[in-house]
């Protein structure tokens, strides 16, 4: 009795469960994503016309990146708590909406209706908070690879939601805002004890590696098969029966993860818990701190001098040498300190590569250049989320949603593998994450420019590249953030970065593509017009003047909008090499003892 006691405590306090506990809350975490099935849902039940329906979307943007008080919360609140926010916000915000909608409660005003989206929306970021916060720090020196399948299964959540509603089939259209406002809500609190943090630094395995590959593997199968599912779904009339067998393998794929924690807790790595003896640290920079430090430590007072004087070739040298060097001029400094002949600055606060508060990291110049590096990147490919639809009908195709599904895809896929590969660069090469964003955004700038030539298959190739592009920020930011400014306050560091998403989407999507596809739309209609007048009687003339005739078609259309967000990608790959430059020396001392 007391060894299967023993047994559940192992399984109940093991990472890699919090990890596909974790990857089921993300998965229910892409309720923003559901937006294009809603709103025409809401329009015609409301009679909104399209403007008050784009306004719901700003606030579904807004609920869906908006986090602050989630970060600033999960300094305060136990996680469990915060996860029991979310659910409670995302069950009142939809809840509600479905109650007017089926007339269960009296119609509001629209910036009521626009408040209870935000409400259920932002529901979403205490999931997101959660579940990296947890995962982060059980997985310290995997932060690549787990943030990326984690925000991956984010991306994904739409899909599977509608996979699942498409079992239901109900023929009341708006009991899919009831499963949004029901589904989620009992998905994370029945799993919101076990998302939290365990010591998962301490549970270092040999089979570690193994278990992220067959992750990836799941990863892989079940992008495809999404893809597949939703392709032929979309293009054949298949029974109910059918529908019934995609969604039980769509269950399957989505459990077997679990297998992991139960393998490690009966296996014989369990009872040889610690195969290797170095267990990951939470903070990098407790590996390099010498065992005994004095009060006064010279390391510490000449830090700045340190800095200052040391020749940029001893950043080139072998992890070994170059601290040797470093330590040979440490000595020199604390000489010279002590004789008089330098004066000792003492530097206030943390150094990169520790724990930030939001305060400390506002005031640092990396923080800033991570931010407007995301906010340009993701801006730019929001923009052509938020405008496919549009984008597809002006250059003559019929079925949007399979550009819908596409890029939702490529999203996926782009935030596993940004995950992926940006671990490779700083394990095996001990390079700066960011270069990982600067190859991200130079894809993007390519993609705009399929977009805005309009070519033959521009579609295609575009919501590939913006996809892949758009997701990766997304698992090398947060990663990113971590490393540079430390895990302790990573909740509030992440959802301030966030922000940079809605930002960008205000003003690139809001204002410039609005404003250049309604003057295209505008010129075009002129001389529609202007036709018309010439060839036809006032009546016809009439006739024909109506909102309909303010659509824009062409490649002109789009041309001059993603013209502009390929520079604006290529001043993000800037901004990321200059992050690049700067933080080499960080990503030396965190992993480039690691390879020594």
């Amino acid at each position: 009795m007391g060894r299967v006691k023993d047994l559940i405590l192992t399984f109940f306090n093991n990472r890699w469960l919090v990890f596909v506990a974790a990857m089921w809350i993300q998965s229910c975490a892409g309720i923003g994503y559901l937006f294009g099935s809603i709103s025409p849902v809401i329009k015609s039940s409301l009679n909104y016309n399209q403007k008050q329906v784009a306004r719901l979307g700003v606030a579904k943007d807004l609920g869906d990146s908006v986090g602050f008080l989630a970060g600033s919360m999960s300094e305060i609140l136990p996680l469990w708590a915060l996860l029991l926010v979310g659910a409670v916000q995302n069950f009142v915000g939809y809840g509600w909406v479905w109650l007017i909608i089926t007339g269960r409660a009296p119609v509001l005003p629209l910036w009521v209706m626009c408040l209870l989206i935000f409400i259920g929306t932002n529901g979403e970021t205490y999931f997101n908070t959660v579940a990296l916060v947890s995962c982060v720090q059980n997985f310290p020196k995997s932060r690549g690879p787990v943030v990326g399948i984690l925000k991956g299964f984010a991306g994904l959540g739409g899909a599977i939601l509608t996979q699942i509603y498409a079992l239901v089939k109900s023929p009341d259209s708006a009991s899919l805002i009831f499963m949004v406002a029901v589904g989620p809500s009992m998905v994370v609190i029945s799993l919101m004890f076990i998302v939290r943090p365990v010591g998962g630094h301490r549970q270092l395995r040999t089979s570690d590696a193994s278990s992220f590959s067959f992750i990836y593997c799941i990863c892989l199968i079940l992008a495809a098969y999404l893809m597949g599912v939703m392709l032929v779904e979309d293009l054949v009339d298949l029974s109910q029966t059918i529908v019934q067998i995609f969604t039980a393998i769509l269950f399957v794929l989505l459990v077997v993860p679990i297998g992991i924690p139960l393998w490690l807790t009966f296996s014989s790595d369990r009872r040889n818990p610690n195969p290797n003896p170095n267990e990951e640290s939470l903070l990098p920079e407790s590996e390099y701190k010498e065992p005994e430090r004095s009060e006064h430590d010279p390391n510490e007072i000449i830090f700045s001098e340190l800095e200052d004087e040391k020749p940029r070739e001893v950043d080139l040298l072998p992890a070994s040498e170059r601290q040797k060097r470093i330590l040979q001029l440490q000595s020199k400094l604390a000489q010279a300190a002590a004789e008089g002949a330098v004066r000792i600055k003492r530097r206030r606060g943390p150094h990169r590569g520790e724990d930030f508060d939001l305060t400390q990291a506002l005031i640092k110049a990396d923080f800033w250049l991570i931010f407007w590096s995301l906010l340009l990147g993701s801006g730019s490919g929001l923009t052509v989320i938020d405008n496919l639809g549009q984008m597809s009908e002006s250059l003559g195709y019929d079925n949007t949603h399979i550009f819908v599904s596409m890029i939702s895809i490529w999203n996926f896929l782009g935030r596993v593998g940004g995950g992926y590969f940006s671990e490779i660069i700083v394990r095996d090469y001990a390079y700066p994450r960011p270069v990982a964003m600067a190859v991200a955004q130079a894809i993007m700038a390519i993609g705009h420019l399929f977009f805005a030539m309009g070519w033959p298959g521009a579609m295609y190739i575009g919501t590939l590249l913006i996809g892949l592009g758009y997701g990766a920020h997304w698992a090398i930011v947060p990663a990113t953030a971590s490393e540079l400014f430390g895990l302790k306050k990573f909740g509030a560091l992440y959802n301030f970065l966030t922000l940079a998403n809605p930002a960008g989407s205000l003003v690139f999507s809001g204002v410039i593509a609005s404003y250049i596809y309604d003057s295209e739309a505008e010129k075009q209609a002129a001389q529609r017009h202007q036709q018309i007048t010439n060839s036809t009687s006032s009546f016809l003339t009439k006739l024909f003047d109506t909102d309909d005739a303010l659509k824009c078609e062409g490649s002109v259309c789009f041309f001059l909008t993603f013209m502009i967000m390929s520079g604006l990608c290529i001043i993000a790959l800037i901004l990321s090499l200059i992050l690049v430059r700067r933080t080499k020396v960080v990503y030396q001392n965190l992993y480039g003892r690691t390879r020594a």
